[in-house]
């Protein structure tokens, strides 16, 4: 569990980031509609809980810096009884500040006010301040009918010279370089994973539907997690199926001699573990299959080997497909290197933290650092030979190389084919 205390450094870190005289305002984000009077599960806008904690709803962190003076304040929604009944508890101010460390928590309702007096002066700590930081990332609702972008408009009303600065950048600067409490909440949440892997494992078979693979995988999970769901849709694939990236609908049968493909993982106080696992129906692969899985399994660990500190992930794909390249090609399963892009189709690595892929640099250029946690998952995907093969692990960047985070999840031939054996 992350402290009060790390989540004032972090607002700290923030601040500092922030120019003089200025604000922000950073929403908790509210639910979308999804049809009629429904609206899909609430999740908390990451940034936001990345500088509180909280993962309330309508919820508002203000910050702001001054004439070298430091303020923040959180405001909440009101209790509501009658909502209450509906929807559950709310927090109350004083749990508010036992999680985030704000000690100013005001109602929700307060922040136009409080806004205002910061754009007009009427603040008598402050001048008027006509520099806000917003969390201008695309589709955040922050209100039941307003966006972020609405909101920003609305400023602008009250303050014409008003200076709109994104705050997204300045965070996720901070939340690439993992904390060691992160850390831990990301190696809780592999644990759980690895718990539900071995279990998915003993269920696959031929003649059982990939959903039954991909539930014993849920159930698990959520008994051990205490019911905190998975970092994002579980991609089960058998098959033919394996080759489609994200194949969304696992209801096909598993057949006898086909490979099965999982793409899953745990979260853990919304950290996520992200781990893909290819494995045998009948327990023992063929000989191509094995051929296939062999050359992926090799250039996984060759991407462990290869990424540093130094190293940008865009390094880490060229690396990669050279690598897929060079072995396809001397097993004859391309006839020239050029063809490896219509086997492997995607990057091998991209950031893990509060979302599965976290942000970063848009462009894979930044060089990684000690504190970055990514994915290694190189693939290879024949669809005319109905065999895709994923290996994914997470990796700790560190001072002089990587952990791999994941290495307890089985992954060798030998490993795979004695767990059938046992298990079955």
């Amino acid at each position: 569990m992350i402290s009060p205390e790390e989540f004032q450094k972090r607002r700290a870190s923030f601040l500092s980031l922030m120019d003089d005289n200025s604000f922000a305002v950073i929403f908790s984000g509210v639910a979308k509609k999804c049809s009629a009077d429904e609206t899909y599960p609430f999740e908390v806008n990451r940034n936001f809980h990345y500088l509180t904690g909280i993962t309330q709803e309508d919820s508002v962190l203000l910050l702001i810096k001054s004439d070298g003076e430091e303020r923040e304040y959180l405001l909440i929604s009101p209790f509501d009884p009658v909502k209450e009944k509906w929807y559950g508890k709310r927090l109350t101010p004083e749990e508010a500040t036992a999680v985030s460390g704000v000690r100013n928590v005001l109602l929700r309702t307060a922040l136009t006010s409080r806004i205002e007096t910061i754009l007009t002066g009427t603040y008598s700590d402050f001048p008027p301040i006509a520099k806000v930081y917003l969390d201008l990332e695309k589709e955040q609702k922050v209100a039941e009918e307003t966006y972020v972008e609405d909101y920003r408009k609305s400023l602008e009303v009250l303050c014409p010279h008003l200076c709109t600065m994104d705050a997204y950048p300045l965070i996720v600067s901070l939340r690439m370089v993992k904390s060691p409490a992160e850390i831990e909440e990301l190696r809780a949440a592999i644990e759980v994973t690895k718990v539900g892997i071995t279990s998915a494992m003993a269920r696959i078979r031929p003649g059982v539907y990939e959903y039954e693979i991909a539930n014993e995988f849920h159930k698990v999970i959520n008994d051990c997690s205490g019911y905190q769901g998975t970092a994002f849709p579980t991609i089960l694939a058998s098959g033919v199926h394996a080759a489609c990236l994200h194949y969304p609908t696992p209801v096909g049968t598993v057949g006898a001699g086909e490979l099965v493909l999982m793409d899953l993982g745990s979260r853990n106080n919304l950290y996520c573990a992200d781990v893909s696992r290819t494995v045998p129906a009948d327990g023992v692969f063929s000989e191509l299959q094995k051929t296939i899985y062999s050359i992926v399994l090799a250039a996984n660990k060759a991407v462990a080997n290869f990424a540093r500190p130094g190293r940008t992930l865009a390094e880490l794909q060229s690396f990669t497909v050279e690598y897929l390249a060079s072995e396809c090609l001397s097993k004859r399963l391309i006839q020239n290197k050029e063809d490896i892009k219509n086997y492997y189709f995607h990057g091998v690595s991209h950031h893990i933290g509060l979302d599965t892929h976290d942000p970063g640099d848009p462009n894979k250029k930044k060089p990684l650092v000690a504190g970055n946690v990514i994915s290694d998952e190189p693939g290879l995907y024949f669809k005319e030979l109905g065999i895709g093969v994923r290996i994914e692990d997470d990796l700790l960047i560190t001072e002089d190389g990587c952990e791999v985070l994941t290495k307890d999840i089985i992954k060798e031939v030998n490993e795979i084919e004695a767990f059938y054996r046992k298990s079955h």
